[in-house]
């Protein structure tokens, strides 16, 4: 047999800082946890032909936390990424921002960002696409929510009344099942978007809900129980 020629090694990995987030301690345990977002960065990276060179983590409480000067790891990522003139990667574009004046702000710091989730060759001006559009949608999940109630409110139906159980009873319980209808209509497409990136469990999907600032009817957070409870239903805007 003749012998093989040296084989030519291929381009070095490109270097990039890693941030990771978690903005409450609940979501340090969930779906949007610090590992899962390190696995997800890692795998990115490998595909990418990046190196991790630098890793920054931030736990905050989310409120106020839209300034750079709350995010001393997100400041710490971005002098590194100046310093070594690369990218910073994050897994989710909400572990920068989910306020597209911050996201904005940080894209004149001159220093690329990429997101796992999205791939390599996204332009920025699509990051604030991205950004405006989950701000956009939050905002009109409130606003069909506050319509739908105030429009169940102007036809006279008791919202929240518990002085008169009996008239809530008869009049409330079809009422309140047509609320409930319309705003898992509201929410449901949502869900599918965040099943769609492959977060199909309950309590994922609940921490992912809440990491986009998505409330609940009541206007809570999303435990497992509840986004079950969506899961099960079939109100008719969706049939």
């Amino acid at each position: 047999m003749g012998s093989h020629g040296p084989v030519t090694p291929g381009p070095a990995p490109r270097p990039a800082v890693a941030y990771l987030r978690v903005s409450t301690d609940k979501q340090g345990r969930s779906g949007l946890g610090i590992e899962a977002q390190r696995k997800a960065v890692a795998a990115f990276a490998e595909s990418s032909g990046f190196a991790i060179v630098a890793e920054h983590e931030e736990h905050e409480t989310g409120k106020g936390a839209d300034a750079l000067e709350r995010r001393p790891h997100l400041a710490a990522a971005l002098a590194s990424a100046r310093k070594l003139r690369c990218p910073v990667v994050v897994a989710k574009l909400d572990r920068l921002s989910r306020d597209v004046a911050f996201i904005a702000g940080l894209m004149a710091q001159r220093v690329p960002f990429l997101v796992a989730e999205l791939g390599e060759g996204v332009d920025p001006f699509v990051l604030h696409l991205y950004a405006a559009l989950a701000e956009k949608e939050r905002a009109l999940i409130a606003a069909r929510t506050r319509a739908a109630m105030a429009g169940l409110k102007a036809r006279g139906v008791p919202l929240g009344n518990r002085t008169n159980l009996g008239e809530a009873s008869a009049k409330g319980a079809s009422v309140n099942r047509a609320a409930a209808d319309a705003f898992a209509a509201n929410v449901l497409p949502i869900v599918a978007t965040i099943q769609a990136t492959g977060i199909t469990s309950a309590r994922g999907i609940a921490a992912e809900l809440n990491a986009r600032r998505v409330e609940t009817a009541r206007g809570g957070a999303w435990s497992a129980v509840q986004v079950g409870r969506l899961l099960a239903r079939d109100p008719p805007t969706m049939r």
